[in-house]
């Protein structure tokens, strides 16, 4: 995975620099290309965020056993949510 990481990059940002010339960032295609991008990238984070971090907070044994820390743990996910969605209307 190291090699093919290394590899990558580097030949991504070729084809970066070569396709500048020819790009142009208000056509629709662009557009279409970029936003389909970004939502694959959102949910690859959202999916990662939610099954590999979340989930193994939420299913410890500690956590099923007490009341006060299942609502205290969501309250701050939803509080955590909705100061991430404030902070994105600046970014």
């Amino acid at each position: 995975m190291g090699l093919f990481f290394s590899l990558t990059t580097p030949i991504g940002i070729a084809i970066g620099i070569g396709i500048s010339n020819v790009y142009d960032d208000n056509s629709s295609t662009a557009l279409i290309v970029e936003g389909v991008f970004n939502a694959a990238s959102a949910g690859i984070l959202i999916y990662m965020a939610l099954v590999d971090l979340l989930a193994a907070d939420f299913l410890n044994p500690r956590m099923q056993k007490s009341g006060k820390l299942q609502i205290g743990a969501n309250i701050s996910l939803l509080l955590g949510a909705g100061l991430m969605t404030l902070i994105a209307k600046w970014a």
